[in-house]
């Protein structure tokens, strides 16, 4: 069985949607209430390697990728995850399934202000320990930008 389709079996109804933009990179829209039990299944029960996640600020919500690479076939897979509360931005932190993504989590955290549920260690990572509080540089609505 390929890996998409073992995917697709696996989450089932947690995939809101699904785009094979080319044979090897596949996106898919989950939830953000199933961020960590979709991130868990494809690291634990599937075996991909998680490579970066990145994180945007649409007009209308935040974009959360969390992208998956199976080495075998060169295949990419990247979860989406769109945040709709912009004010109470907030999705559960992967670190707790690989310490990998603390740095991460860190990072889009500070630069964009996406709180990152029970994650183990929260703090600025890249900006001087004076900048202000609540204020994100790649935030659209930044003024400094």
């Amino acid at each position: 069985m390929e890996m998409k389709d073992r995917i697709k079996e696996g989450l089932g109804g947690k995939i809101v949607n699904w785009e094979e933009k080319r044979p090897h990179r596949i996106y898919f829209e989950v939830k953000k209430e199933d961020i960590f039990e979709t991130v868990k299944f494809l690291f634990k029960n599937l075996g991909l390697r998680f490579s970066i996640a990145t994180g945007m600020d649409n007009p209308d919500n935040f974009e959360m990728l969390y992208h998956f690479s199976f080495d075998k076939t060169g295949e990419f897979y990247s979860v989406r995850v769109f945040i709709n509360d912009k004010e109470k931005a907030q999705i559960d932190s992967i670190t707790p399934i690989f310490i990998g993504a603390e740095w991460i989590e860190r990072e889009i955290w500070e630069m964009l202000g996406i709180n990152f549920v029970g994650h183990p260690n929260l703090k600025k990572l890249l900006l001087d320990d004076d900048w202000p509080q609540g204020d994100y540089p790649l935030r659209k609505d930044n003024k400094k930008g």
